[in-house]
Formats: C-alpha cells, sequence, structure tokens
C-alpha cells in the first residue's frame, strides 16, 4: 500500500520582531515601523486596519517607555498576521504595579485627568486585547485587529 499525497496550501507565516530603546525615540520608531511592515505585507498606509494597529503600537509602545522602562533594558514589538487579524504585542521588562486595566475594566478617565486615556483607545481600537505576564519578569500586551474580507489572503491558512 503506497501512502497517498494530501495537498496542503502553502502556508506563509508573516512576523516582525524588534527590539527597541526605552526612550522616546523607541515609541516613535516602534510606531513607524509597524505602519512600514503593514504596508510592506500588503495592508496599506491610511487603511483602518493600519491606522489602528498604529495608534494601538504608539500607546502601547508609550506606556512601556514611561510606565514599563527599567534602565538598561528594552521593550520589544512584535507583529504577525494570524488567521484573520493582525496581532500586536509590547513586550516590557517591569513587572509588578501598576498594571495595566483588564479587558472590559478600562475606565474613562475624569475631564483633569493627565493620564490614563491610552487604553481608553486601545480598548476601543482593538478587537480583542489581553495583558500577559512573561518570563523573566515583564509582561506583554497583546491586542489584534480584525483584517477586512479584501485582505483575507494575506492570513495563513
Amino acid at each position: 500500500m503506497t501512502p497517498q499525497s494530501i495537498p496542503r496550501n502553502p502556508v506563509t507565516v508573516r512576523v516582525f520582531r524588534q527590539r527597541l530603546s526605552s526612550t522616546p525615540r523607541g515609541a516613535r520608531l516602534a510606531r513607524n515601523l509597524t505602519l512600514n511592515q503593514l504596508h510592506s505585507w500588503g495592508i496599506p498606509y491610511g487603511s483602518d486596519v493600519s491606522c489602528a494597529a498604529g495608534a494601538i503600537v504608539a500607546e502601547l509602545a508609550a506606556n512601556a517607555v514611561t510606565h514599563g522602562r527599567v534602565p538598561g533594558r528594552d521593550f520589544e514589538l512584535r507583529l504577525a498576521i494570524v488567521t484573520g487579524s493582525v496581532r500586536v504585542e509590547v513586550t516590557d521588562t517591569r513587572s509588578g504595579p501598576p498594571y495595566p486595566p483588564a479587558p472590559g475594566a478600562v475606565r474613562p478617565p475624569r475631564p483633569f485627568d493627565e493620564n490614563g486615556r491610552g487604553f481608553v483607545l486601545v480598548d476601543a481600537l482593538a478587537d480583542r486585547w489581553e495583558v500577559l505576564d512573561r518570563e523573566p519578569p515583564g509582561k506583554t500586551v497583546r491586542a489584534e485587529i480584525r483584517l477586512p474580507e479584501w485582505i483575507s489572503e494575506l492570513s495563513p491558512k
């Protein structure tokens, strides 16, 4: 008996990972890298997905630099095309309080609060998001943005 060949669709994995300095310049670069990488994957500049991902990365990178910074340690940006979505992950090296709010527990800031708007934006722009502890110490904030039907061929099968 000879084994039968099972036809398989080729799987293209699209992942981008970059460590960046925990500085305002590193945070700005994270957003620019995101927009350029998504464009190279076929998600055009100015599209809803591109704009949402850019804003989410800007907020998460700014938080990593402001609240998650440990001197001498970088933060990491990771982008991936997963089935039907763009996944954004920003990892910093600080663990312990203050933790970001959990999805669904984000409260809008009061009018004169000087901070607290970043996760309101993430909660509004991402289709789903979560905060994950990581080893060694640190945390990852992961957000996903659904891809529209016209971009569905980018997703791995």
